[in-house]
C-alpha cells in the first residue's frame, strides 16, 4: 500500500527518514516514559495542523495502524 505523504505527494529520502527517526527517538527519550504518550499526541496534532488536510491525516492514521 502506498502511504500518502503530503498534498503534493513529496516524500523524504532514506537519509531524511533516518534523521527524523533519530530526532523522534531522542525527543521521546527526553519526554520520559511517563510523558511519551502525551508528547506523541501533541506532535501528531501539530503535524496534522501543518498538513492542513484532515482526510489525508486520517489515511495516515490508518496506514500507521497496519501491521502493528
Amino acid at each position: 500500500m502506498k502511504i500518502p505523504t503530503t498534498m503534493t505527494d513529496k516524500a523524504l529520502t532514506i537519509d531524511g527518514l533516518e534523521t527524523v527517526y533519530d530526532a523522534l527517538a531522542t525527543a521521546i527519550d527526553q519526554a520520559g516514559a511517563d510523558k511519551a504518550q502525551l508528547f506523541l499526541v501533541k506532535l501528531a496534532l501539530l503535524n496534522a495542523n501543518a498538513l492542513a488536510d484532515e482526510n489525508l491525516f486520517q489515511q495516515q492514521i490508518a496506514a500507521a495502524l497496519q501491521d502493528l
